[in-house]
C-alpha cells in the first residue's frame, strides 16, 4: 500500500538527532545513553514534572516523602541499584512481619502468602495453552487441599499485579514470578525522588533538553525522519523534528482514542505493533498513604505490631497496607489493586481517603485511636491518570509475546521502550523502565552509526 505524502518530504531543519517521548525511568534511561553517544536528544513530557508513574511527593508535615506511584525494588534490579549507586544512594530490604485477617476478622501472623500464591501458580507454566488467572484458579479453589493457595494466588494477582482474573494470563504471571522478581523487595532510602533528580540532573549535565507540560498530540514518521506535534499548556502548537524517536508511553496511553490526550501516529503502527498493545493491559491501582502524629500501632496490643511491615485482608475496600520498616515512620499506606481499585474509581476523593483510614481502624480494631492519630493524607488513582491510563502493564489471555513485540523498532525510526516492553519478567518495575530505556537507546545508536562514548 502506497503511503501518502508527509508533510517533511522537503527535508526540514532537524531540531534534534532524537526526540525522546516521556520523562519517566524509560525516557531519562534513554536520555542519558543518548547524550554519552554524543547524540542530541530532547525529552518531552506531558506532565509538569519528572518520573511519570514514579511520584515522590514531599509533604511539609512528615519527613518521608509519600510514595504515590512507585515504591519498591523487585528482585535484584541490577539498573535501578547501579543508578542508585551512581546517585550515592542505597537501598533497604522491607523485612518486617505480615499480618493477614483471620476468619474471626482479627489478624494473624502470617509470613507465607507470596510463597503460596507462587506455589499455586507454579503449575501454571506446563499448561498446553493459556488461560485466564481465573480459569486457572477456580479449579484449585475447588479442591480443599489447594484452596488457600489458591486464594493467596488470587489476591496477589488481585493485590501485587493489580490485575483483573478474568483476562489476565496466568501463564504470564506464572512465569514472572519465575524470574525472581516478586521474590524479594527493598526500597530506595529516602524515596525514588533523590534518585530521579540525579538523573535528571545527569541528562541536563550532558546537553539533554527536557520539556515539561509538552503534550504530544501526533508523530508524523519516515524512515530516518520523524515530525512530532506538540502542545503547551495554552494550547499553541509547534512541530518538533528529528531522525529518530524513543516512544516511552504507557500502554494506557498508547492505546487511548478519542481523547484529548490521544497521541496520534502518522502513518499508523504496523497491525502487529497495534495486536501488542491489545495484548497488554493496564492494572487498576489506587494508593493513599496516610500519616499520623506518632507510630501508635507500635505501641498499641503490648507491642503486637511493632514490627509489622503488611497488613493484609482481602475483604477490605483496600486489601494491603504497609509500614515503612526497616525506617520507623509515621507513614502507613493504603493499596487497592485491580477489582477492587475499580470499585473505587467513582468515589470522591474525601470518601476513597475515609475509606482507607477506617480500614486501618477495623484491622487494629482501634478505629478511634486511629482517627484520633490521623493528621492528613495524599492520594492518586492511576487509571484516572491521563498521562498513565494505569498503574503498570500485565498481559492478557493468548497474549504470548506481546511485550517483545511491543519492543520492536519500526524502521529503525520509532524505538520503543518503558516497563510494559521489558521481556525478561521485569514488567511493571522501575527496573524494567530503565532497562528498557537503555536498551532502546543502544538501538538508537547502533541505527544511526554512533559508538559508545
Amino acid at each position: 500500500m502506497k503511503r501518502k505524502p508527509l508533510a517533511f518530504r522537503i527535508l526540514p531543519v532537524m531540531d534534534a538527532d532524537v526526540v525522546v517521548i516521556g520523562a519517566g525511568a524509560a525516557g531519562l534511561a534513554a536520555a542519558r545513553i543518548l547524550a554519552s553517544r554524543s547524540l542530541r536528544a530532547i525529552v518531552l513530557e506531558a506532565r509538569d514534572r519528572i518520573g511519570g508513574r514514579v511520584w515522590s511527593r514531599q509533604v511539609a508535615q512528615i519527613t518521608m516523602p509519600a510514595e504515590l506511584g512507585a515504591e519498591f525494588i523487585h528482585g535484584e534490579a541490577p539498573h535501578t541499584m547501579a543508578l542508585l549507586r551512581d546517585a550515592g544512594m542505597t537501598a533497604v530490604a522491607t523485612g518486617g512481619e505480615s499480618w493477614m485477617c483471620g476468619e474471626d476478622g482479627g489478624l494473624r501472623r502470617d509470613d507465607r502468602e507470596f510463597i503460596l500464591a507462587s506455589h499455586a501458580l507454579d503449575g501454571a507454566r506446563s499448561l498446553a495453552k493459556d488461560e485466564s488467572a481465573d480459569q486457572f484458579l477456580r479449579r484449585l479453589e475447588r479442591d480443599e487441599a489447594t484452596r488457600h493457595m489458591a486464594e493467596a494466588a488470587r489476591a496477589f494477582v488481585e493485590g501485587f499485579e493489580a490485575a483483573d482474573p478474568a483476562i489476565a494470563s496466568v501463564k504470564s504471571i506464572a512465569d514472572e514470578l519465575r524470574s525472581g522478581v516478586d521474590s524479594t523487595s527493598s526500597r530506595p532510602l529516602g524515596g525514588y525522588g533523590p534518585m530521579f533528580e540525579h538523573l535528571y540532573a545527569s541528562c541536563t549535565a550532558a546537553g539533554v533538553q527536557i520539556c515539561l507540560s509538552t503534550i504530544v498530540r501526533r508523530i508524523s514518521w519516515r524512515a530516518g525522519a520523524v515530525a512530532v506535534k506538540v502542545s503547551n499548556p495554552s494550547g499553541e502548537l509547534r512541530t518538533i523534528h528529528a531522525r529518530a524517536a524513543v516512544v516511552t508511553l504507557p500502554v494506557g496511553v498508547l492505546r487511548q482514542s478519542g481523547n484529548e490526550t490521544e497521541v496520534a501516529f502518522d502513518p499508523d503502527l504496523p497491525s502487529a505493533k497495534r495486536k501488542a498493545l491489545r495484548n497488554i493491559e493496564m492494572g487498576h491501582a489506587v494508593k493513599v498513604v496516610l500519616w499520623f502524629r506518632t507510630a501508635f500501632w507500635e505501641r498499641i496490643h503490648s507491642g503486637r505490631y511493632r514490627d509489622s511491615t503488611f497488613l493484609r485482608c482481602p475483604g477490605q475496600a483496600f486489601t494491603a497496607y504497609w509500614t515503612q520498616l526497616p525506617v520507623r515512620s509515621e507513614l502507613i499506606v493504603a493499596w487497592a489493586g485491580g477489582p477492587n481499585a475499580i470499585a473505587l474509581s467513582d468515589a470522591p476523593q474525601a470518601e476513597v481517603i475515609e475509606r482507607a483510614l477506617n480500614g486501618v481502624g477495623a484491622l487494629l480494631d482501634e478505629p478511634t485511636l486511629v482517627s484520633k492519630e490521623f493528621e492528613g493524607s495524599a492520594m492518586h488513582d492511576w487509571s484516572r491518570d491521563q498521562f498513565a491510563g494505569g498503574a503498570y502493564s500485565y498481559v492478557v489471555v493468548g497474549g504470548g509475546n506481546a511485550r517483545a513485540t511491543l519492543a520492536e523498532p519500526v524502521d529503525n525510526t520509532l524505538f520503543f521502550a518503558g516497563e510494559a516492553t521489558s521481556g525478561d519478567g521485569q514488567g511493571g518495575t522501575v527496573n524494567g523502565a530503565l532497562e528498557t530505556g537503555e536498551r532502546a537507546a543502544a538501538e538508537v545508536a547502533t541505527s544511526l552509526g554512533t559508538t559508545a562514548g
